[in-house]
């Protein structure tokens, strides 16, 4: 498109592509920080999205409902983004009443606090009960209650894209698969066949032992060493 210069020219400038670059920078910079966060005066919205995970221990024969609600920051734009906002805890079991409702107060002041709040899933899941912990269905081992909320965030985290998935790899899952059909097939004295890592019901052998890193039962002896059929993880290389 041409434009007609009706003043004379008085100097110029030529814009190397460095300039242009640090100007693009700058601009985007400025976008980030004009970002709607998170913060202790932020009004709570009358409408939250939030969802509800049910939580049912050995422990005690009635479930927990965790609730956590989310804010949506700047909504409509490329840059929207869910975030806890509060969290509710719900059961019949009136046993940890005191301290649950105590838990999802601070947790819930936590989130409103803005900032990163991913922390609080480890520090939560790093929880253990001195009277031992429990094994979830399909051999997962909780070392506490507490653990277990932190567990129901992080699966809400994940959800709403705060926390990525971990994945595992194609190198991941051919090692899970070839070292549950040579486990199999030494078990069974037959040939070795390549089965998924995980059938439908996520089942693992009944001898398998305690992962140290997922905290499932499903580590195996192979070749001198325990490799995980949950995760992958081994101290085989």
């Amino acid at each position: 498109m041409a434009f007609k210069i009706e003043k004379a020219i008085t100097g110029y400038k030529v814009i190397s592509a460095e300039e242009k670059a640090k100007q693009a920078e700058k601009a985007a910079e400025e976008a980030k920080s004009s970002l709607e966060r998170v913060h202790e005066d932020l009004e709570r919205p009358e409408f939250l999205m939030g969802s509800t995970y049910k939580v049912k221990t050995p422990m005690s024969e009635h479930a927990l409902y965790i609730t956590i609600n989310d804010i949506v920051l700047n909504m409509g734009t490329e840059h929207e983004q869910r975030h806890p906002y509060e969290i509710f805890i719900n059961s019949k079991n009136m046993d940890h009443f005191q301290w649950v409702v105590a838990l999802t107060r601070v947790i819930s002041a936590v989130f409103r606090k803005g900032g990163d709040v991913t922390f609080m899933v480890e520090e939560l899941k790093a929880v253990f009960d001195p009277k031992g912990g429990y094994f979830k269905r399909g051999g997962k081992f909780m070392p506490s209650l507490v653990a277990e909320i932190g567990e129901a965030i992080e699966t809400h985290m994940k959800m709403i894209g705060l926390l990525e998935s971990e994945g595992l790899d194609e190198h991941q899952q051919k090692l899970i698969a070839e070292k549950r059909a040579q486990y199999e097939a030494a078990k069974s004295g037959g040939t070795a066949t390549e089965t998924p890592a995980n059938d439908e019901k996520g089942a693992f052998p009944a001898d398998a032992q305690l992962c140290g890193k997922c905290n499932v039962k499903a580590a195996i002896l192979m070749d001198g060493c325990y490799t995980c059929l949950n995760c992958g993880d081994s101290k085989c290389g």
